[in-house]
């Protein structure tokens, strides 16, 4: 199988020859890092671990020129109106033509990103930004839906001008919205902000033939996720997260086949000795594999104080325990 007949057979709950294998890539500080420790400089890491191609469309989602400050007035929204034409030629590469000429026998995974999540969107940046645009919810609710059905009326254009000529694999809707302990905004009020504000840009993802709708989160966001589900997302792909609290397992039993899973590996188990490794693997891995839509994964980039070895024995690792199907 390519690698994109793989990803769609598996999130279809089919029967592919073997689980995908991502990456999310290596930064070169790690890599310095993993030098130090013996890794050659010439050391092909696609060559020595199996990775499934994937690729993120480059398109342009953000406000063009970008806004410098978060939105809070409505002089801010009619700036900002300005600024989200879909039909802008910088929202896409200067060889699109060319592109779009090569996807259409492309064999691997092709990823559209769609949306940058509530803060990111009102231009939060940083703690100085966030209580202006919190305060909004209340202070000026209507400002904050027009604000969001703004870019949710920008998001569907796009999708369609982009779907029209390109048959995408998974639409992805990031959304850091969450800290360690719970989300940053109650369930009802994401309902009623935010993901009401998703419904047209899903329903032109969903026209133009998007095989996968991906939630891509961060730390705990569990309380929001029955919500997520109703809305149509297909795909939860958790990051960075409370282990406690985004565990694979406890979701896959709350949700079931409605929520396929990208995922799900503590990254920090990567920092501990091989048997806690390989008992954390063992643990989430081969349940939720027989149960089928699931691509297992560190929830996180791997960051330099990882060793190598302890990398290397995870990649192997994944390997050994996904080995199935197909004959292997």
């Amino acid at each position: 199988m390519t690698s994109r007949e793989r990803f769609r057979e598996t999130m279809r709950y089919g029967m592919p020859d073997r689980v995908p294998y991502f990456e999310e890539g290596l930064r070169d500080d790690v890599l310095a890092e993993w030098h130090k420790q013996g890794l050659p400089p010439d050391a092909d890491l696609a060559a020595m671990f199996h990775v499934d191609a994937r690729e993120r469309m480059p398109v342009n989602i953000e406000p063009i020129p970008p806004m410098e400050r978060p939105l809070t007035t409505r002089e801010d929204f009619l700036e900002l109106r300005l600024r989200l034409d879909p039909d802008d030629a910088k929202r896409l590469p200067d060889d699109w033509p060319a592109r779009v000429a090569a996807w259409r026998t492309r064999e691997h995974v092709l990823e559209l990103q769609l949306h940058r999540g509530f803060f990111l969107s009102m231009g939060v940046r940083d703690a100085r930004t966030f209580d202006p645009v919190v305060y909004l919810l209340h202070d000026d609710p209507r400002l904050v839906h027009d604000t969001l059905n703004l870019y949710s009326d920008f998001g569907a254009r796009l999708a369609e001008r982009i779907l029209h000529e390109v048959d995408v694999d998974c639409a992805i809707f990031s959304e850091p919205i969450g800290g360690n302990d719970r989300p940053l905004l109650s369930p009802e009020t994401y309902g009623r902000f935010v993901l009401s504000s998703y419904r047209p840009i899903l329903d032109a993802a969903r026209r133009g033939g998007v095989g996968t709708l991906v939630y891509m989160t961060y730390a705990n966001a569990r309380p929001l996720l029955p919500g997520v589900v109703r809305a149509g997302f297909e795909c939860l792909w958790a990051c960075e997260v409370n282990v406690e609290a985004m565990d694979y397992l406890s979701l896959r039993r709350r949700f079931g086949r409605d929520l396929r899973l990208i995922g799900g590996i503590d990254l920090d188990t990567l920092l501990e000795d091989k048997a806690a490794i390989r008992r954390e693997m063992e643990r989430v891995i081969p349940p939720l594999l027989a149960q089928g839509g699931y691509i297992p994964l560190a929830d996180g980039r791997v960051r330099a104080n990882v060793p190598f070895d302890n990398y290397r024995y995870y990649r192997e690792l994944l390997e050994q325990l996904t080995r199935r199907r197909g004959g292997e």
